[in-house]
């Protein structure tokens, strides 16, 4: 399972939350957790009876679906841009 490199950490922050100490931004937590959701996504098609990290999945989309959820209520043209831009919700 390939875990997020600094690299990628700061990628995502910068493209995301503007610059690279905003790591707080919503827009920034809900990329990232998409970047770790389809990573763990990959490792669970080969390994089908990992039920431990299934387990760590359903709680990661959990929290990025109540995070979605606040933006579209606080930011809804933010949210638009941000699904599109992560090719997310349909």
């Amino acid at each position: 399972m390939s875990y997020l490199t600094t690299e990628k950490k700061t990628n995502i922050f910068t493209d995301f939350g503007g610059n690279t100490s905003n790591t707080g931004s919503i827009e920034a937590q809900i990329a990232l957790l998409t970047e770790r959701i389809t990573s763990i996504s990959k490792h669970l098609q080969s390994n089908k009876k990992d039920f431990d990290t299934h387990s760590g999945l359903m709680h990661m989309v959990g929290k990025r679906r109540r995070l979605l959820m606040y933006m579209q209520k606080h930011n809804l043209q933010g949210y638009r841009t941000l699904i599109e831009k992560l090719g997310i919700r349909k």
